[in-house]
Formats: C-alpha cells, sequence, structure tokens
C-alpha cells in the first residue's frame, strides 16, 4: 500500500463518515439556505486561509445555485506568494484582528433574511467568529463547518471566548482530528497529507445540492450554474448570464450603509 493510497483511503473514510453523521445538519443547513434564497436574500460563504476554497466553491460553478455569495477578502485568502505582499506575516496577523469581520460585513451590505455559512477547520480565530457573532446579533442564521475534535481541544481567539461550533445554529462536524494531515511517514516528525480541505469543499457541495432539493420540494425552481464546456455552449452562457444577472437584482435590492467612520 502506497501513501497515495493510504491517503485516498483516508479521505474516502472520512468523507464517508460526514455522509452518516452529519447528514440531518446537511439538510437542516439547506432549510436554512433555502429560506434565505427564496426569500430573495443571499446565502454569504465565507472562509480564511484555505478554508476560503469551499467558500468559493458555492457559486459560480458548474450545478451551483443562484443565490449564494462568496465573500473573498484577499489579504486573508491569498498567502501563497508567502513573502511580500500578501504574506503569510500579514495573514497571520490579520486574521486574528478582532473587528475585522464586522467591518468585511458592512462592506457586503447584510440585511434581513441573508445567512452565513463560515468554513474554518479550527473555528477560533477572530475574524470568523465576529462574523458569526455579527449574524447572530442581527437575528440571522449562522451554519458552520468546522472540526469540532479540532476545535474542542483549542482555545478561542475572540473576545467571546467562544469557538465557531458554540456559536453556530448548525454545526457540520468534519470530524478531521487536531494535526489534519492524515499521513505518517517513518523518519518524518510531521504527518503530511492534509484532509481538511477537501472534506470542506465536498461539504460545501452537498449544501448546495441540498438546498437546491429543498427548494424543488417546496415548488420554487432554483436558478442553476451550467457547465460552458460541453456541446450546448450557447445555451450554458445564456443560462448563466441569467443567473448573474439574477445576483445583481439580489445585490442592488440592498440598502446602502457607509461604512463607520471613527
Amino acid at each position: 500500500m502506497t501513501i497515495a493510497q493510504d491517503y485516498f483511503d483516508d479521505v474516502i473514510a472520512k468523507i464517508g463518515a460526514v455522509r452518516d453523521t452529519q447528514a440531518d445538519r446537511i439538510e437542516e443547513a439547506a432549510r436554512i439556505c433555502a429560506d434565505s434564497i427564496q426569500g430573495d436574500g443571499l446565502v454569504f460563504t465565507f472562509g480564511t486561509g484555505h478554508g476560503g476554497f469551499a467558500a468559493l466553491e458555492s457559486f459560480p460553478r458548474t450545478g451551483g445555485v443562484t443565490g449564494f455569495r462568496p465573500i473573498v477578502e484577499s489579504s486573508i485568502a491569498l498567502m501563497h506568494h508567502v513573502l511580500g505582499d500578501q504574506g503569510t506575516a500579514q495573514y497571520r496577523f490579520m486574521h486574528t484582528q478582532e473587528g475585522y469581520g464586522k467591518a468585511i460585513l458592512r462592506s457586503h451590505q447584510i440585511k434581513e433574511g441573508d445567512s452565513l455559512i463560515l468554513f474554518s477547520h479550527s473555528g477560533i480565530n477572530a475574524v470568523i467568529l465576529d462574523m458569526a457573532v455579527e449574524f447572530q446579533e442581527r437575528g440571522l442564521k449562522v451554519i458552520a463547518v468546522t472540526s469540532v475534535p479540532h476545535s474542542s481541544q483549542v482555545a478561542s481567539r475572540h473576545s467571546s471566548g467562544k469557538r465557531l461550533y458554540e456559536i453556530a445554529d448548525v454545526t457540520i462536524d468534519t470530524g478531521i482530528p487536531l494535526e489534519d494531515a492524515s499521513q505518517f511517514i517513518d523518519g518524518l516528525e510531521f504527518p503530511v497529507g492534509p484532509t481538511s480541505t477537501s472534506i470542506a469543499v465536498a461539504v460545501s457541495h452537498a449544501i448546495n445540492a441540498s438546498t437546491a432539493a429543498e427548494l424543488v420540494s417546496r415548488g420554487y425552481e432554483p436558478m442553476i450554474m451550467v457547465n460552458t464546456n460541453s456541446n450546448r455552449t450557447k445555451l450554458a452562457h445564456q443560462q448563466n448570464d441569467r443567473n448573474y444577472e439574477e445576483l445583481w437584482r439580489r445585490l442592488r435590492d440592498r440598502d446602502f450603509s457607509a461604512p463607520v467612520v471613527r
């Protein structure tokens, strides 16, 4: 058995565990998302660092539902430079700064009926928790995709003293262990083969698909993104342009609130 085979087996097992233990919570999350979309609101998705990948997969993505709205904050999403602009040092600083998450939300003009999915393996950092607290203070629903085994073993870095799974209305537990990386090699001190991103992305798609099914069950036809790299490219572009137009309609139907100046 190779490391690659062991790794794939581990990811498959972890996805199976989420399927078997978190199905009810994914359905509950889908109902919240469907409420937002059917009510002309948006389902915002967000994560810092690698958590942002799962958030980005929600829309626009083949098979995705219009009404999901990723939030991407470059300073805490793109740290691949490592050195220089938007490097690791800046990321380490910014995602722990309390108040930054609320500033991000002010720029997105959150309104009644919106909901929020937060992707965070650890669920302990300030920006993520800022957003969760802000949504709940507004009476809006928060969905967490996080690792309870990891989060429950580390302290919060937010003044609330809470971790994401302790705040969210619905928590989908990825079950990823504290180390995240899953493969241990003789002669190496630290493990390789991270699994949190793969599981979080799968959960993101599962929520999205379940939201579509929930909307259809209510008699509401969701608007779906279509793959343009096929034999019906023109039709796909036409459909996707309608999706973008619908997103714009939902965005412009928001009252502008100027950022707070201190």
